[in-house]
């Protein structure tokens, strides 16, 4: 059996590993797995009206925007409108970090600005799809105070990277 389970994938392992624990607690104390059971139902049913709008805004998302286009506009713009961009794009930009990787070193080496690059990078952390999941869970006060305070700080960390790089070391 051991070496079955070493030829399943670490996801069905996983899965597999915890229907075994179910049964086994199921076994020893039924009424609490009634309950987990149920618990786990009520909050998968509260959570599908907003996991479903997640889906929806991602879907928009990959409709419209386009990596290419997202890192030539920010090499075209300048000063504050350049800082904006790059914190627009960060947000909006989808799917996984490192194909923006080859992206931003191509226009890094065109020329663009070692603060933008930051900038975008930091706030890749604000995920639009997963707005209205975090909003069900905390509440919009602190949502919009902590996408604010993600926004301010990457412009002030991109500004500082920027800096650091920029000073010859001793």
């Amino acid at each position: 059996m051991i070496t079955a389970l070493k030829k399943i994938n670490g996801t069905m392992r996983f899965f597999i590993i915890v229907i075994l624990l179910y049964g086994i607690f199921g076994v020893i104390n039924p009424e609490l797995i009634h309950q987990s059971l149920r618990t786990a139902g009520s909050l998968f049913m509260q959570i599908i009206p907003v996991l479903l709008l997640v889906f929806f805004i991602m879907f928009i998302t990959n409709m419209v925007i386009d990596a290419k286009k997202i890192t030539t506009e920010m090499q075209h713009h300048k000063g504050i409108s350049a800082c904006c961009l790059a914190v627009v794009f960060g947000i909006l930009s989808a799917g996984p970090i490192y194909l923006w990787y080859p992206l931003l070193s191509d226009l890094k080496e065109r020329g663009l600005r070692t603060s933008l690059i930051t900038i975008f990078l930091y706030n890749r952390a604000i995920k639009l799809p997963l707005l209205p999941v975090m909003i069900y869970y905390f509440g919009w006060h602190f949502v919009l105070i902590v996408s604010i305070l993600m926004i301010l700080f990457s412009v002030i960390n991109g500004f500082i990277v920027e800096r650091l790089l920029l000073t010859p070391s001793s």
